[in-house]
């Protein structure tokens, strides 16, 4: 009769490999923890892909549709740019994405000046979808409530479009031109974002900044919402 196997019997790597990737010699890393454990709920979670490379995966054709942001300014910078480079079969560059952004807000000024922002513009790349939310006229960064409103329209436009699917999306913090920015002024929670996407009726994928990997004082989970018990520690916190 075997023995069942304690946890030190795992090893993760050959050789000396976990002696040479010890966690605290490592500035980037995040503690992960366990979900909800394999439990089912009534509800599709958004998955989180702490740690992986977003442009990569894209790249990789592991995603039909990616959602971020886009400017009628400037789209140099960011991922909207990578991607219409580095896709081969792309048509758009950051110079006429930008430049449709511009003529779709004129129209829209002219045509639905009542309307409320924001809107989602589609950039066709043939192998891949992009849906961009697009930044208010007249500002330089994006509200939670614009956000839940763009994520709304998104949440249309992929429903029972299987074709558009699976998608991810960008965590819209840490931006370095189209920024989020929540009633005081700074950026909100990553936390406070999933709620706005997963409320908004997003169901997909959310890559976590590069600059978010170094938080490994605080644990993290793999998917939201997070576990019930999350919420009883924090109503028993004070």
């Amino acid at each position: 009769m075997h023995k069942p196997h304690s946890s030190d019997s795992v090893r993760l790597y050959d050789g000396d490999g976990e002696r040479i990737l010890a966690s605290e010699s490592m500035p980037d890393r995040v503690s992960l923890l366990p979900g909800a454990g394999g439990k089912l709920v009534p509800n599709a979670r958004l998955r989180v892909l702490w740690g992986q490379d977003m442009l990569r995966d894209l790249l990789d054709g592991r995603y039909r549709t990616v959602i971020c942001a886009v400017n009628d300014d400037d789209n140099s910078h960011g991922i909207v740019a990578q991607l219409c480079e580095l896709v081969q079969t792309s048509q758009w560059s950051a110079r006429t994405v930008t430049s449709y952004a511009q003529m779709f807000t004129q129209s829209v000024s002219v045509h639905a000046a009542h309307d409320r922002e924001p809107y989602v513009l589609k950039f066709d790349l043939d192998s891949l979808l992009i849906l961009g939310i697009l930044r208010p006229r007249g500002r330089d960064h994006f509200t939670l409530d614009d956000l839940s409103r763009g994520f709304v329209t998104c949440a249309k436009m992929l429903k029972d479009r299987r074709e558009r699917l699976p998608v991810a999306s960008v965590s819209f913090l840490n931006a370095r031109v189209n920024r989020l920015r929540g009633p005081d002024g700074r950026e909100p929670s990553f936390e406070a974002v999933l709620q706005t996407m997963y409320h908004a009726g997003f169901r997909g994928d959310v890559y976590p900044s590069p600059m978010m990997w170094r938080h490994a004082n605080v644990g993290v989970f793999p998917s939201y919402p997070f576990p019930e018990g999350v919420g009883r520690m924090r109503e028993g916190s004070s």
